[in-house]
């Protein structure tokens, strides 16, 4: 029991907070960029989705770039509300949401465009407040919960980012991947195919959650 208790303190659970920040900063986004105009959108959607298509350690640099204590905005921060954000655990959150945010975005865009208007024009004649249809109306439709498990997956798999913004400090800063190439730096071949194997059932239990999504969002669909 000990031992299971010393693996679960050991997992990195900052995923799940990463998959949550996620969840509705990327339907804002989404909701947002959606009801914009065509050059707005344009604009809009590009930035967005530049994590996307960036290589991890590009948008780890920018990262570092601007919040290094060594920079303007890094040291405002630092010296007027103590913030800190290089080499600590808010700059693996940081970093990983930068990175996973996309996937969330770009998946809530494109189910906001397919829902059917009269789902909503339904729902508002029945009465139901603006607040309530999004919610119970649209969200639902629009199958965001496969963005949610898609960015969560991505969160899982963070390297490059993380490892430049908040560096890989043991105990500290210290993720899933980190740990990995870290201990298979020292020959810890045993403790490296343990996490190896921790991803894997978590990767594949991601893949089975996205299939049922999938499937239950086409169930009433006719295939040829």
């Amino acid at each position: 029991m000990s031992q299971l208790t010393a693996y679960l303190s050991g997992l990195d659970w900052s995923p799940l907070l990463i998959s949550i920040i996620s969840f509705f900063l990327g339907i804002y986004a989404a909701r947002k960029v959606v009801k914009a105009g065509p050059r707005i959108k344009a604009v809009a959607d590009g930035i967005l989705t530049l994590p996307m298509v960036l290589p991890p350690t590009v948008a780890g640099f920018f990262l570092l770039l601007l919040f290094s204590l060594r920079r303007p905005f890094g040291a405002y921060l630092y010296d007027t509300f103590h913030f800190k954000v290089v080499q600590t655990w808010l700059g693996c959150i940081l970093a990983a949401t930068v990175i996973a945010f996309p996937l969330m975005y770009r998946n809530a865009r494109a189910a906001f465009e397919q829902i059917d208007v009269n789902l909503i024009y339904a729902a508002r004649t029945l009465g139901m407040p603006e607040i309530k249809i999004f919610w119970k109306v649209v969200v639902p439709a629009a199958g965001i919960a496969s963005g949610t498990v898609l960015t969560f997956a991505r969160a899982l798999g963070e390297y490059g980012a993380t490892s430049m913004l908040a560096g890989n400090i043991p105990k500290k800063t210290s993720t899933i991947s980190q740990k990995i190439a870290m201990v298979i730096q020292d020959g810890d071949y045993a403790t490296a195919g343990f996490w190896v194997l921790v991803i894997l059932i978590i990767a594949f239990l991601v893949i089975f959650l996205l299939n049922i999504i999938t499937v239950k969002s086409i169930k009433h669909v006719s295939r040829w």
